[in-house]
């Protein structure tokens, strides 16, 4: 019985015709394209939600938050923070100005219900004690002074870090929890000044 010859593979036969490229039929495009619609409203709407009840993002107009937070400046803010917890001493604040609420203003809380503030000559004394503010460089700083006030209830007193430049509750008073609507927390642009607003 005569043998039979092997051939490898690529060898002595002739090459396979190109398959031509299969047309997708229309039927499939649909579901595919129903998928990535259902994903990209689903991505619209969870970041709507963050952007309208956590965070917003805030253009920092102004040099009274100066050197923290600097002009045309942009962050974040966490609107939802302070359903969780306090305002505390140190928050930096966004809040509708209270004689023009349609603006919004943000300063840093130096005092909060009930404190005793006093400002004599530029330093600023909570509850008979001088506050240490590393947060305003003495280039910031200014020599004006205010009379001791107790911060009536619900309502915070806020200062700007650049002091010489800030118009805050040294000229409309204590700020009512009610306009106060977010935490500054994180910075985004310019990346220098990337990270958490202190």
């Amino acid at each position: 019985m005569p043998d039979t010859p092997l051939t490898e593979p690529g060898r002595n036969q002739a090459p396979a015709a190109p398959r031509p490229a299969a047309a997708v039929p229309a039927g499939r495009l649909r579901p595919a394209l129903a998928v990535w619609l259902r994903d990209l409203l689903i991505s619209l709407a969870i970041s709507a939600f963050i952007i309208v009840f956590i965070y917003q993002p805030v253009k920092v107009e102004g040099t009274s938050m100066m050197p923290s937070l600097e002009d045309q400046e942009r962050i974040f803010v966490n609107k939802f923070v302070y359903r969780l917890e306090p305002i505390s001493r140190g928050d930096v604040v966004v809040f509708r100005y209270p004689r023009d609420p349609s603006k919004s203003y943000i300063k840093r809380v130096i005092g909060v219900e009930g404190d005793r503030i006093r400002i004599d000559g530029g330093q600023v004394y909570v509850n008979g004690e001088a506050l240490d503010e590393d947060y305003v460089p003495p280039a910031y700083s200014d020599s004006r002074s205010y009379p001791e006030t107790v911060v009536p209830p619900h309502c915070y007193f806020v200062l700007g870090d650049h002091r010489s430049m800030s118009n805050d509750s040294r000229d409309f008073g204590p700020v009512n929890q009610s306009y106060i609507y977010g935490k500054a927390v994180f910075g985004y642009w310019p990346m220098d000044k990337l990270g958490r607003v202190r």
